[in-house]
């Protein structure tokens, strides 16, 4: 039987310029996960996170910037002492369209920078991860378009794919991982137009 999820980690920038940007996604889930749990944020100066806990897991917002995540997030699980299996990666993904859900139990960085440094401080890319959509950048810059901000249609899309992804750690945690990935990574079309 596969451990249980002790850690989940979403994936941000910290500071007020960076909130609501579509890298900030994983902040947004993990807030809306703690909401959910009734659990308060406080700051875990020896981390370098802000963390909380709720239903027997550790919530964790790295409060490095996002190509250092790792740097957190390997000395959480190290301190805690947790298998890399038994952490949950949420954080956004330009290959996937707005408001999809992807959970996979491992797999590479796919370019994503936090990723490549999560990986790089555990080990391994054995650990599961909750992708949110954000949608492509087209023919424009990427760094501008992950540093954005949604637009207004953008938003309808991003919300319930937000609060679905807190339904999905929910299933995760009660009834597994492979609950968890049946009901929710079927969610594989983006609620927006094409070309939005």
């Amino acid at each position: 039987m596969t451990p249980p999820v002790r850690i989940i980690v979403g994936l941000g920038n910290p500071g007020a310029s960076y909130a609501a940007t579509r890298h900030n996604v994983g902040f947004a889930v993990l807030d809306a996960l703690a909401a959910e749990l009734g659990a308060a944020w406080r700051a875990d100066k020896a981390h370098r996170a802000q963390v909380t806990t709720g239903n027997g897991v550790l919530l964790v917002k790295p409060q490095t910037y996002m190509n250092d995540s790792g740097e957190s997030v390997g000395a959480l699980a190290r301190y805690f002492k947790c298998e890399p299996h038994q952490v949950l990666v949420v954080y956004d993904d330009i290959a996937l369209p707005i408001g999809a859900l992807r959970l996979r139990e491992r797999g590479s960085a796919g370019g994503h920078n936090g990723m490549k440094s999560i990986i790089a401080h555990l080990g391994t890319e054995a650990f599961p991860r909750l992708r949110v959509g954000i949608g492509s950048h087209g023919s424009g810059s990427l760094i501008g378009h992950v540093l954005g901000r949604f637009s207004e249609q953008e938003r309808e899309a991003i919300l319930p794919a937000e609060n679905a992804a807190v339904q999905a750690i929910m299933t995760l945690l009660s009834r597994g991982f492979s609950a968890a990935a049946t009901e929710f990574n079927t969610r594989k079309k983006s609620q927006l137009p094409l070309g939005g």
